[in-house]
């Protein structure tokens, strides 16, 4: 039976009629049209469906969309700017992380979502995060270059403030 869902996405108010065991990627991808969340493994191990909710990273693939009632849900399309780039989705490109692009959404989802909780995060922190994703193409030292990166923009940015 379907129940209806209010949330909020990408900073707009949204309600959905949804049965509660569907999962938030369906809802971003089918209802909702943002497609910059993928598809990947469908079970939690591949990182590519990795989105914010309430300011934590989690995979959209297994995460009930009754769990996103009345919770802040951002995609990858929110952090840019118009054709301004966030400071992690500037520096991924820069150190040659992105490839074929498929993994990217979910490594700066991720990043986003322990950088703007814990900017001064160590180096493992972050290797650990990084470890929740797989990339077929790049490799993961140019990932974890653009993560340091990506770090020291945000740090950069937060003092600038």
């Amino acid at each position: 039976m379907s129940e209806m869902i209010q949330f909020t996405l990408n900073g707009a108010e949204r309600s959905v009629a949804a049965e509660p065991d569907l999962m938030l990627i369906d809802v971003i991808r089918d209802v909702f049209n943002l497609t910059g969340t993928k598809h990947g493994c469908d079970n939690a191990t591949c990182g590519t469906c990795t989105v914010v909710v309430n300011g934590k990273a989690v995979k959209s693939c297994n995460f009930p969309i009754e769990k996103a009632a009345n919770a802040e849900v951002m995609t990858i399309e929110y952090l840019a700017k118009g054709t301004v780039l966030h400071p992690i989705q500037k520096a991924i490109a820069e150190s040659g992380a992105v490839q074929c692009g498929f993994c990217t959404p979910g490594i700066v989802m991720e990043l986003y979502g322990l950088l703007e909780n814990k900017a001064d995060a160590s180096e493992a922190e972050i290797t650990n995060v990084l470890s929740k994703h797989l990339c077929r193409c790049t490799g993961y030292e140019p990932i974890r270059n653009g993560a340091l990166m990506a770090q020291k923009l945000m740090q950069a940015r937060a003092a600038a403030k």
